[in-house]
């Protein structure tokens, strides 16, 4: 047992002066391995410029997004608010968001726009406010930034369609479609729902707000049919 303990005290005495000779030797940085930059044609990146920091701006405003919808999951999720359907719902819309901005990278990516300066799309993105009066407030506000965020989808398609005056640029088509079909039909359909859960809020407030903001809640919470289930019991 003696023997074996030696055996391993002097191995890791060995290794040790190993690592401290390689250190003051300068061996180590030799024994590195560093491949040499490989030349890639460019012939296949073609998006031109407006389009490019259009692109990297939408990242930034499906942050934003993301980043505003967190803050009002957590307003909502206070204790002092504790509207835990309003969390949910608002939640959930960050982490779409969230996805709708990695999807852009990956589009980036795909075209070859993105090998420098990576961490500017993803700078400083603070939310548009921190509080809100009511839940009926944030639904207004969320269809308010909705809409500002397809305002800059339709400009991408706008602007990428006919992307310079000169004869050297093109349109470019993939990313119009790409655009139009996986964001664009996304961003109605989610204004159209917030526009109804405004209008049906609205009407129930006019009578009764808390009581009409408490069973809403419910009904983002647990489902469609909490309202009626609750009025037929």
């Amino acid at each position: 047992m003696k023997s074996k303990m030696k055996f391993l005290l002097n191995s890791f005495a060995i290794i040790f002066i190993i690592i401290v000779c390689l250190k003051n030797t300068n061996v180590e940085a030799k024994l590195q391995c560093k491949a040499p930059p490989v030349e890639i044609p460019k012939d296949w990146i073609t998006m031109v410029d407006p389009c490019i920091k259009k692109m990297q701006n939408q990242v930034q405003q499906e942050l934003i997004a993301a980043m505003t919808y967190l803050a009002m999951g957590a307003h909502f999720s206070k204790d002092t608010v504790n509207r835990q359907g309003f969390a949910k719902f608002f939640f959930d819309s960050a982490s779409e968001e969230r996805e709708h901005a990695i999807k852009l990278i990956h589009y980036l990516l795909m075209r070859g726009e993105l090998t420098s300066d990576v961490a500017q799309l993803i700078r400083d993105p603070f939310p548009l406010a921190e509080s809100w009066i009511d839940g009926l407030t944030a639904l207004k506000e969320a269809l308010q930034l909705e809409a500002n965020v397809t305002k800059k989808l339709r400009d991408i398609a706008s602007t990428c369609e006919n992307p310079g005056k000169d004869g050297d640029n093109f349109n470019d088509y993939h990313l119009v479609d790409w655009i139009t079909g996986e964001y664009l039909e996304e961003q109605y359909k989610g204004q159209r729902q917030l526009a109804g859960h405004i209008t049906t809020l609205g009407k129930m407030m006019h009578t009764n707000p808390a009581l009409a903001e408490y069973l809403y809640d419910k009904k983002l919470l647990f489902g469609k049919d909490f309202i009626s289930d609750s009025v037929a019991a």
